[in-house]
């Protein structure tokens, strides 16, 4: 295996640097075109919105664009997630906030101020079976259940990984490749390999393919860093989970399980406590609780 130097200083993600980066404009259109339905080609009116020091667990969100009257917030996540909404919602806050301050808008006159439409997209590429495209809402979230509708914020999720999202996949080749050189690096690490020689061993094979050739000739050390700060940002959050299970085991309290699903497994949580409280798995589906959540906390809680 050849020596690579990586650039331990770059902390951006690899779909980040794919969709959200100036050099390649033309696979950002190509994903705005492909979620929009839509063909446009002048990669010139494409502007990366994202900012830069909005940070959760250490970087920055994925990509945001404003183009087309609309503002867009791409992330991509290898776990589920169902707090993406309220993050969302912070960040379309600070986005909308940079908005109005950039183009010096008054928002305290009698007028009406336009701004561009939101639009929020997850991909998620993890190893769950999850229904092709999920509606994530913020009111799922409220403490006292809000039907008015008043109060929403919503982030679509398309599971990468079901053939529904084919077309998705088809009509950005780009993302396409992304996909392909994340599944062969998952290959390689159950294979045995360590995550480095994953990561390697998955460039050169996607090279040979060319998948993400250009890319990866001339950013292979930059990839290599950026996969594996990805993989240590995986470890953070298992380490944050398995000190609250462990907690909560030692314990004996719901309260102790709960603290490792405290970022970002709610819903979870939710099930656990009711678990600890004398229901049953039959009990959280009869409440709406989806079968996969329910037979999850049940397994945490008899681990």
């Amino acid at each position: 295996m050849s020596e690579i130097r990586i650039n331990e200083k770059n902390k951006d993600r690899l779909f980040t640097f794919l969709f959200g980066n100036e050099e390649y404009k033309e696979n950002t259109l190509s994903l705005y075109n492909a979620v929009n339905d839509s063909n446009y080609s002048n990669i010139d009116d494409v502007q990366i919105y994202t900012i830069g020091d909005a940070v959760y667990i250490g970087r920055k969100n994925d990509v945001a664009v404003l183009f087309d009257s609309r503002l867009s917030l791409w992330e991509h996540q290898s776990t589920y997630n169902p707090n993406m909404p309220l993050r969302g919602l912070i960040y379309f806050g600070q986005m909308f906030d940079r908005y109005v301050t950039t183009n010096e808008i008054s928002i305290y006159g009698s007028s009406l101020v336009r701004l561009p439409t939101p639009k929020y997209c997850v991909f998620y590429n993890g190893d769950d079976d999850l229904p092709p495209v999920i509606k994530l809402k913020l009111s799922e979230a409220f403490a006292e259940p809000d039907e008015s509708g008043e109060f929403e914020w919503t982030a679509t999720m398309y599971n990468l990984n079901h053939e529904n999202n084919s077309n998705l996949l088809k009509n950005c080749k780009t993302l396409s490749d992304y996909m392909t050189f994340v599944n062969t690096v998952k290959a390689n690490k159950k294979q045995g390999l360590d995550k480095y020689a994953a990561v390697d061993k998955a460039v050169t094979e996607c090279i040979k393919n060319d998948i993400l050739k250009e890319v990866l000739l001339k950013h292979r050390s930059e990839v290599v860093g950026m996969v594996l700060t990805e993989f240590n940002e995986e470890v953070y959050k298992k380490g944050i989970y398995d000190e609250g299970y462990s907690k909560g085991k030692d314990d004996g309290k719901a309260e102790g399980i709960v603290e490792g699903f405290s970022q970002g497994q709610s819903s979870l949580a939710e099930a656990v406590k009711k678990l600890c409280s004398g229901a049953t798995v039959e009990d959280l589906i009869k409440e709406g609780v989806d079968k996969k959540t329910a037979e999850l906390a049940w397994n945490c809680m008899h681990k």
